[in-house]
């Protein structure tokens, strides 16, 4: 069993940063894939980034391409989410979520943390 648990949101103003971070406890952690969501109220979850497990490769949403940027420090069992240049727009609650690579679906998820940018 693989938790996640997620931190460092908060409320920024427009033009800001953040750094989010997703603990990940329990079974293998370095050959996954992690992921970064986002949902506001009334909408579908929407994928942020993610870094694929097997050879370190990122991607990202368009909407975030060139702001944002996904690493992760296997040491620590942690991926992180910098966002830079924070938009109103981005006012989101952020999850984190994790996949093996035997799998194409993320099967463990974190709670969430709200990121609130104001304008």
């Amino acid at each position: 069993q693989v938790q996640l648990v997620e931190s460092g949101g908060g409320l920024v103003q427009a033009g800001g940063s953040l750094r989010l971070s997703c603990a990940a406890s329990g079974r293998i952690f370095s050959g996954y894939t992690m992921g970064w969501f986002r949902q506001t109220p009334g909408k579908e979850r929407e994928f942020v980034a993610r870094l694929r497990g097997s050879d370190g490769n990122t991607y990202y949403a368009d909407s975030v391409k060139g702001r944002f940027t996904i690493s992760r420090d296997n040491a620590k069992n942690t991926v992180f989410l910098q966002m830079n240049s924070l938009k109103p727009e981005d006012t989101a609650v952020y999850y984190c979520a994790g996949r093996p690579p035997s799998r194409n679906e993320y099967n463990y998820w974190g709670r969430g943390t709200q990121v609130t940018v104001s304008s």
